[in-house]
């Protein structure tokens, strides 16, 4: 899961590794990591270029909300709950 945010609302402070991917739809995914613990920082996603993605589990806050949106849902873990009243990509 991922919680995305205007990229003029984000700082982004300290050093990461980028690397670079392509989706199966044939667009890049550019991916920042801690160079230390390896741990995904954030991510960039060129169709969305005023959006930067935080992986959720980079919160430490047990109330963080759930999606609102999900994507993939064919490909989710069957142990993944996606709550009834998000809309749903897949």
């Amino acid at each position: 899961m991922q919680a995305r945010f205007p990229v003029e609302r984000a700082r982004i402070d300290g050093r990461a590794t980028e690397f670079v991917r392509i989706s199966d739809e044939g667009e890049e995914r550019c991916f920042y990591f801690c160079p230390e613990c390896g741990a995904t920082v954030y991510y960039l996603l060129p169709a969305f270029p005023d959006v930067v993605a935080v992986p959720i589990g980079g919160f430490a806050d047990p109330g963080f909300p759930p999606p609102r949106v999900s994507v993939w849902e064919a490909r989710r873990h069957p142990w993944v709950a996606v709550p009834e009243d998000a809309e749903h990509l897949d």
